[in-house]
């Protein structure tokens, strides 16, 4: 029995819809479970539901195993941390392990605990080492600064010239009177470092606390000593301080433990110092001697584990997915079987079962695992295959709203209209040109880049390099329509006009800036072949000429965009088996939207191949789409297009209102009359009989339904429902026409700013002589080809792209595309697939 989704007739895979999807249960043997998703994890084409959805993440079956694939995993973290710390580079994975048996995770664990154990121990060892030279050689710095200071007869006479202070401190504390020779024996001092950024606090407090009865002594060279613990490089100075009591030196030590200064004892005798450094330089070296053996042996410890933890990581990985996924199955009464449910692709249907088998032979099962097809009304999700082309129209799709199951995929024309748009807002044969072949430069090195993050803005652009691909060639055309390169026009098969002599001497064209040219006189009546004749680049009613050219064509490419998704939905309803929607829906929207908007773009073309420069009249288009509503069946003779054309109007304008209400009306009584007479729809997903084929009689087809449970039918619900849509589609034809003007409006704002950027840093550099001329050129040119870069490929780029955005996702995908669906996320343990998220 193959049970497919009801009202989804069978046919060929395509992007036009989605893949088509079937229910099915997994029941697999205890013992082979693990290996039977393994190897569906590999093929990557099943999507598995939660059947515990009400059981806490800490009660399930395997969340033993999960935590010790955690705990795996953060040892790995732990060693590749260390590795990057010691400089050491893991060996590259070319071909990704198969998932590990359940029984090698005891031995992974057994290995990465010994290993971080090891590890731990001997970077404890070299800490504890690292910091006890440091200590040494510190206290070297501090015997070498005590002994230069005492051999120093200018420090000494600094000392000497403290002055005698009579009063003594509030505790009774003796003074020091450093001019007495006498008293100079009983003078204690302190020795030690302390870091430079409280080195100015470090003096400022000594000496108010001690009310100037202490002498302190800095020293001038600064070292610095990178800490052991955190790797933290600190610059320090050695310090003495001289002092007399016991009240004092009590201060002086609560000073620096307060400001983190290092006390280290200093003899009196100089001789004992002197011995104390030579016996500091010997014990220096020979922590040396073992602190590099250690970090020889923590080396060779990581050259190890580098062999094996890139392997060994994705081994854990695709285990704690394994697990992961299997606590998402039911345990049965006997503990013997799992029970799994999962969406799969129909078309895969066959692999799905062969990978189960190749689970069930590796566990050397007895049973077979089974996979059956139940019926449901779930609606299934959507999955769409996609290649490296496909992929970003794809996403731009998604982005609004993934798709309905099996409704009309909008990427399929996404590829060509979503270029084809943006072309015509940034139409510049030039710039085109420049974002192509960026575009082909990202797919010619696509398999360098695409091994290594090179940023999240440039990793975007990367993925949707054949969007820019696409964008840049249709930029080409539309600028070879346009006649526009980087603001300047091409005469490649001679402009249509001419200067007769008789009406326009050499001499006067010559010394005439501004002619004025009379069509029915200059034009010879051929027009250019291809695009925009390139005299309109000197024209000066250039902009005015171009506007009415660029705005009628927005209003085309918007009608006939708009049209398109129309009938798009025409295709939904057929495919589904909405007839009440074909005829109460699509046949008035479509009539309403030819009625006003589809004539609105034949009298266009109409105007274009019937008025010419040498025709009498010429019609406004605007004022007669105007007239036409508010003056119905009656049209001034200076805004007559054809014979009978009043006529013509008040037969369009009366469709047009008759579409509203039955629009309005017509779905709403026609459902309330089928549930009068006890006339039903069923889900719109529900699964096959046994038989496996399409039951047409099932589905209604206006009148010719059957029988079935009669739901709870709300009328007013239908209605407003109803309303709201036919007030949105009415408002929405014209809103949505209006928004295409957009492309219009930056089409011109384009060409204006590219002319401006030349007019202002090329045109006036150009008509400058001499060297200093052509030095300034090539500065000029420098920052117009940055300009360009920044403002017209880029800053442009972006909004035309966004605008691009926004029209096909608002005025096209709206007219039928529904995008409430939600993605088929197969399992999958395929490294290429993994991200930080999964």
């Amino acid at each position: 029995m193959m049970p497919v989704v009801k009202n989804m007739p069978s046919g060929p895979v395509s992007i036009f819809r989605s893949e088509a999807m079937t229910l099915a249960q997994l029941y697999l043997q205890a013992d082979a479970a693990y290996n039977c998703v393994s190897e569906l994890g590999e093929l990557g084409a099943v999507h598995f539901r939660d059947l515990n959805p009400d059981v806490n993440a800490f009660q399930r079956k395997f969340v033993s195993e999960v935590r010790r694939c955690e705990e795996v995993e953060r040892q790995i973290r732990f060693l590749m941390k260390e590795m990057q710390k010691s400089g050491v580079g893991t060996d590259i994975c070319t071909e990704p392990p198969l998932a590990p048996l359940p029984q090698e995770l005891l031995e992974m664990e057994s290995q990465f605990l010994k290993y971080e154990s090891d590890l731990k121990l001997i970077n404890g060892n070299c800490e504890s080492l690292a910091k006890h030279e440091l200590e040494l050689q510190e206290l070297n710095v501090v015997l070498s600064m005590a002994q230069k200071f005492f051999n120093d007869p200018q420090s000494v006479a600094m000392a000497e010239a403290v002055e005698e202070v009579d009063d003594i401190f509030d505790e009774g504390t003796s003074l020091i009177n450093l001019r007495s020779e006498e008293k100079v024996k009983h003078l204690s001092f302190v020795c030690g470092t302390i870091r430079n950024n409280n080195r100015f606090a470090f003096e400022k407090l000594l000496w108010r606390v001690c009310l100037a009865n202490a002498f302190i002594k800095i020293s001038d060279h600064d070292y610095y000593v990178k800490d052991p613990k955190t790797g933290e490089c600190i610059w320090k100075s050695a310090f003495i301080i001289f002092f007399q009591g016991d009240r004092l030196r009590a201060r002086v030590e609560k000073i620096c433990n307060g400001m983190n200064a290092t006390v280290y004892p200093c003899p009196d005798n100089a001789d004992k110092r002197q011995s104390m450094i030579q016996d500091l330089v010997t014990r220096i070296d020979d922590i040396q001697q073992v602190l590099q053996q250690s970090r020889d042996h923590q080396y060779n410890l990581l050259y190890e584990v580098a062999r094996i933890i890139e392997k060994s990581l994705i081994k854990i990985k695709k285990m704690k997915a394994i697990f992961h996924t299997l606590n998402l199955f039911n345990v049965d009464v006997t503990q013997k079987c799992l029970i799994a449910e999962c969406w799969c692709p129909v078309f895969q249907l066959v692999e799905i079962r062969n990978a189960l088998q190749r689970g069930s032979d590796k566990s050397q099962s007895s049973v077979p695992s089974i996979l059956h097809q139940i019926r449901t009304e779930d609606t299934p999700p959507t999955f769409h295959r996609t290649n490296k082309f496909t992929v970003a129209f794809q996403n731009i799709v998604d982005a609004y709203g993934v798709a309905d199951y099996q409704e009309v995929n909008p990427a399929l024309f996404t590829v060509i209209t979503f270029p084809f748009l943006f072309a015509v807002m940034f139409g510049d044969c030039g710039h085109g040109l420049l974002m192509f072949l960026f575009a082909l430069w990202l797919i010619l090195r696509e398999k360098t880049f695409s091994k290594e993050s090179n940023g999240e803005i440039f990793d975007t652009i990367f993925g949707g390099r054949y969007v820019v691909l696409l964008m840049g060639a249709f930029a080409v055309y539309t600028g070879l329509i346009y006649n526009d390169v980087m603001s300047k026009s091409l005469n490649i098969f001679g402009t249509g006009w001419k200067f007769p002599s008789d009406l326009y001497p050499e001499s006067v064209v010559s010394s005439t800036k501004q002619i004025s040219m009379d069509p029915q006189k200059t034009f010879t009546g051929n027009p250019y072949p291809f695009g925009v004749d390139p005299i309109w680049q000197l024209a000066l009613n250039k902009l005015t000429f171009l506007n009415s050219f660029k705005m009628k064509l927005s209003v085309i490419l918007g009608i006939c965009h708009m049209l398109f998704g129309v009938v798009l939905s025409l295709y939904n309803h057929i495919y589904f088996r909405n007839y009440v929607n074909i005829i109460m829906i699509f046949i008035p929207e479509v009539i309403f939207l030819l009625s006003i908007f589809g004539y609105l773009v034949i009298i266009i073309f109409y105007k274009w191949l019937s008025v010419t420069a040498f025709s009498e009249t010429k019609p406004s288009l605007l004022i007669t789409l105007i007239n036409m509503v508010l003056s119905i069946g009656t049209v001034k003779k200076d805004q007559l297009l054809y014979k009978g054309q009043a006529g013509v109007q008040v037969f369009l304008v009366v469709m047009a209102v008759i579409c509203v209400p039955w629009m309005l009306l017509g779905k709403p009584l026609y459902l309330y009359y089928r549930h009068k007479h006890g006339y039903t729809r069923r889900g719109r997903y529900s699964l096959l009989k046994s038989s496996g084929t399409i039951n047409a009689d099932d589905d209604d087809c206006l009148l010719n339904e059957q029988p079935d449970e009669t739901p709870s039918f709300e009328f007013g619900e239908i209605f407003i429902n109803n309303a709201i849509h036919t007030i949105e589609y009415v408002l929405g034809c014209i809103s949505n026409t209006a928004s295409y003007l957009r492309l219009w409006a930056l089409s011109l704002a384009h060409a204006e700013l590219s002319e401006v950027l030349w007019n202002m840093e090329i045109g006036k550099l150009i008509k400058l002589k001499g060297i200093a001329g052509g030095f300034a050129l090539f500065g000029g040119f420098a920052f117009w080809a940055a300009s360009t870069v920044a403002i017209l490929l880029v800053m442009e780029g972006l909004s035309a792209f966004l605008h691009a955005l926004r029209l096909h996702w608002v005025e096209f995908q709206n007219k039928f595309y529904t995008g409430t669906g939600y993605l088929f996320q197969p399992f999958t343990l395929k490294v290429e697939y993994w991200n930080e998220e999964n």
